[in-house]
């Protein structure tokens, strides 16, 4: 199973991210775009990131562990990192919330 040290490590190896924390989440932000919700101290770990709508219809039909992300709304997972998906999996979305997450060109 994926840690929370796992995942950090993940999120600030990426390029321009900073953290913040409010009460027990670890938010991670490109520029000012939210892409990971780290909720401290649960276990089994909950995160959230962005996810494409059609992959996370996807991935909430195959896996009780992915939900509506509370934060993100629809254009976000949640994820109870119980050992259903792998931790590949779960860092490939990390990254794809990074990707999508990225600034607006103005």
């Amino acid at each position: 199973m994926v840690s929370e040290d796992d995942l950090v490590e993940y999120a600030l190896g990426l390029d321009d991210v900073t953290e913040r924390r409010e009460k027990n989440l670890r938010i991670f932000e490109r520029g000012e775009r939210i892409f990971l919700i780290i909720e401290e101290g649960t276990s089994p770990l909950r995160i959230e990131t962005r996810c494409d709508r059609k992959l996370s219809k996807v991935l909430q039909e195959r896996y009780e562990s992915v939900m509506e992300s509370r934060s993100l709304g629809r254009n976000g997972v949640e994820i109870i990192c119980s050992g259903q998906l792998a931790d590949g999996e779960v860092l490939d979305l990390v990254r794809h919330s990074f990707e999508m997450s990225k600034p607006e060109v103005e």
